[in-house]
């Protein structure tokens, strides 16, 4: 009776591997032994997606090359391929799964997982029907939680249903991108601009949010408005006490009414405290992480991208540090919590030993089993590493395991506690409130601040008064403008996209999680952005995400056809993709939408096109831009272009990125440029202007693609 172990990818099999009592290695498969497993056990392993979805050619010669002619694409039947390079690695897989009388699916424990397990037992071509099938399903790789995975092993075919789930969503997304993709490609052609134009079910509505938000900003006009605040003088202090209620002015006019109808004039005059109230004040600590809220915090902080987010909080898990990355989920079960408690002081050590960890009730803010349905929130595994070993690890992991860190032992300190205090100024008839937060217990607090002895945060920031008393205000009417949106980072984008663009923080994004529908899945977003990016319709210029000339070419063109744009729509299509790994929808019904989604596309776009001005203009705009786009220059790692106000840099390795045309106000030319590409840094250079307008002279630096001062 042979067990054959089928695991995603060589690192996964090696964990597994060390954690049985004996192996031995053979050519893309290893034998083991031990207590928890049968005898005659072989462990493995894909490369990950050991088998593709087939491009049109496999079907038909007459797909390589793109014509309106041959669409739509709509194959009968839908062909998987073993690629070239992976083709030696499958018929190791193959010929073991063959002979297997169990196989147990060890890949990870999500939905792209089983796609890519189910998918290789099935292009192997074996009788499944014959074979035991199990599922191994745990959240952490260290060696107790693989160890009980294995002597809790689940029937495998309870996941079939999240397969054709995932299997589903490969095929929607080729129908739509195969399709979509050389149609406005070929008809963007015809109009007279250059590139291809990747169409994806995902990947449009999440660019068209950036759009959106781009043509937001460019279009705001900012509106003038005055607001009417009281500077108040009490026992020799003076706090600023803002209009209550608060409300903002128009013009100097209906400013002047509102004085005079409360009796009120500019300058100093007399007041009177209203009203005093002190309240004591209780925050909780921030939620634990799914994987979107990660990221989200992690960019904000430290600026990594979504995609890097996720391969450091991979290498974490893999490393058995961190638990499972791609999951949806900010809670965790008795079970985590109860190995989390005995482990607290190894866990503070690598913290703050000054912080207090004396909750060791479980809270159901953090600790709720009915709200784990696959995996539970990210947090630490039972391994506890060593300081050097931590600080050995890539920078980027090692913020992710400290921020990690620092909020899951925050649920165990105590809240963060303040006094706040509110008060209610007269002047003439109107009221002004100032409110003030005083600390009184730093709580869980004290794990995200560097100095928890700093007495500034300790000072009161209102004077002590009483009610009734009389004192000195001085009205002020400031002249402000509105402000437009913020661009978006990856954080906010990533947020957005889980919430399907509605507008939401992160801590209500994490509260609402599962009553959210989404575009996209924890697995998949940051991918989105990466690709995206690659394609080069999305930009990043300082943590800012803008959308390309040749992106908004794309976002204009798909606009006319509001369901490829839509993130309600896209997050429709998403809760019913689930519903198929519910038996709630068959795979069928899906891509049946799918296709007379893409039928009408087919035939509804070109007219779109043809009839509307603003494409034209636009399509205009980009073959100015695409003339203004000249290389710069090229090396072997290189190719510069210049744009209208920054240059692209386009690494070889498929790393793109941008430089300014302008830094403190001076122009940078194509020499400074290139010094800073080839050297790293530039020779002095004169006519820099500090926001004060200083002139100053210094070198430029190039370090991890962001530029810098250097005045030595």
């Amino acid at each position: 009776m042979t067990t054959v172990i089928l695991a995603e990818k060589p690192s996964q099999a090696r964990s597994y591997v060390e954690a049985f009592q004996k192996n031995t290695k053979k050519q893309g498969y290893y034998a083991v032994s031990d207590p928890v497993l049968p005898q005659d056990t072989f462990i493995t392993y894909g490369f990950g997606h050991l088998v593709e979805l087939a491009t049109p050619e496999k079907y038909d010669e007459k797909y390589k090359h793109w014509t309106l002619s041959n669409l739509p694409i709509m194959p009968d039947k839908y062909k998987f391929v073993v690629p070239t390079d992976k083709k030696a690695q499958f018929k190791i897989v193959k010929d073991l799964l063959t002979k297997a009388d169990t196989i147990i699916v060890a890949t990870d424990s999500d939905r792209e997982g089983e796609n890519i397990a189910w998918s290789i037992m099935n292009q192997a071509k074996i009788n499944l029907k014959s074979k035991n099938i199990k599922r191994l399903w745990i959240n952490s790789l260290e060696k107790d939680a693989i160890l009980a995975g294995f002597k809790n092993l689940k029937d495998g075919w309870n996941y079939y249903p999240v397969y054709k789930e995932a299997q589903t969503r490969q095929i929607s997304d080729w129908l739509v991108g195969m399709n979509a993709s050389p149609l406005y490609t070929l008809l963007l052609r015809q109009s007279g601009v250059r590139g291809v134009y990747s169409i994806g079910r995902v990947q449009t509505p999440t660019l068209y949010m950036v759009y959106q938000r781009d043509q937001a900003i460019k279009n705001f006009k900012p509106e003038p408005y005055f607001e009417l605040n009281a500077e108040i003088l009490a026992n020799q202090q003076k706090f600023v006490a803002k209009l209550d209620p608060y409300q903002r002015f128009k013009n100097q006019l209906e400013l002047n009414t509102f004085m005079t109808d409360k009796s009120l004039v500019t300058g100093l005059q007399s007041g009177l405290i209203k009203d005093v109230q002190k309240q004591l004040k209780k925050s909780a600590s921030p939620r634990l992480f799914s994987l979107s809220s990660l990221q989200s915090a992690i960019n904000k902080r430290y600026h990594a991208s979504a995609s890097q987010v996720l391969q450091a909080v991979q290498s974490l898990y893999e490393t058995k540090l961190l638990t499972y990355p791609r999951t949806d989920c900010n809670y965790i079960t008795d079970q985590e919590f109860n190995y989390l408690v005995p482990n607290l002081s190894g866990y503070r050590g690598l913290a703050s030993n000054k912080v207090s960890l004396n909750n060791t009730e479980a809270n159901s803010r953090y600790v709720n089993g009915k709200k784990v349905q696959e995996h539970h929130a990210i947090i630490m595994t039972k391994i506890i590493p060593s300081k050097e070993k931590l600080a050995a690890l890539p920078k980027l992991q090692q913020q992710v395991y400290d921020l990690v860190l620092r909020t899951t032992l925050a649920m165990f300190a105590d809240p963060y506690e303040y006094e706040e205090t509110t008060i209610i100024a007269q002047v003439g008839h109107a009221n002004f409130k100032a409110t003030g937060n005083v600390p009184i217990k730093q709580g869980w607090k004290a794990l995200f601040t560097s100095n928890t002895n700093n007495t500034n945060e300790d000072q009161e920031t209102l004077p002590q008064v009483q009610k009734g008393e009389t004192v000195k205000a001085s009205l002020k009417t400031p002249q402000k403008e509105t402000t437009p949106p913020a661009a978006f980072t990856e954080g906010t984008l990533i947020t957005a996209m889980k919430t399907a663009g509605k507008t939401l923080d992160d801590e209500e994004a994490q509260s609402i999680l599962k009553d959210v529908e989404g575009i996209g899945t924890e697995a998949t977003r940051a991918n989105v952005l990466e690709v995206l990016k690659k394609r080069g319709y999305l930009l990043t210029q300082k943590n800012k995400l803008h959308v390309s000339e040749q992106g908004v070419t794309l976002c204009k063109a798909v606009e006319l056809e509001p369901l490829l744009t839509s993130p309600a729509m896209t997050a429709k299509w998403e809760r019913a993709l689930k519903q198929i790994s519910t038996k709630e929808r068959s795979q069928e019904n899906f891509l049946t939408q799918i296709k007379k989604f893409v039928q009408k596309i087919i035939t509804d776009v070109p007219q779109q096109l043809q009839n509307s001005d603003e494409i034209k203009q636009q399509v205009s705009k980009q073959q100015q831009a695409q003339k203004e786009a000249e290389v710069i220059f090229e090396n072997p790692q290189f190719t510069v272009l210049g744009r209208q106000k920054f240059y692209v840099i386009k690494d070889k390795k498929g790393k793109d990125f941008t430089l300014p045309k302008t830094w403190s106000s001076k122009t940078l030319g194509r020499t400074a440029i290139k010094d800073l590409l080839t050297k790293g840094q530039t020779n002095k250079l004169k006519g820099f202007k500090s926001k004060k307008g200083k002139k100053f002279d210094a070198k430029l630096k190039l370090e991890k693609n962001k530029l810098s001062f250097d005045f030595s």
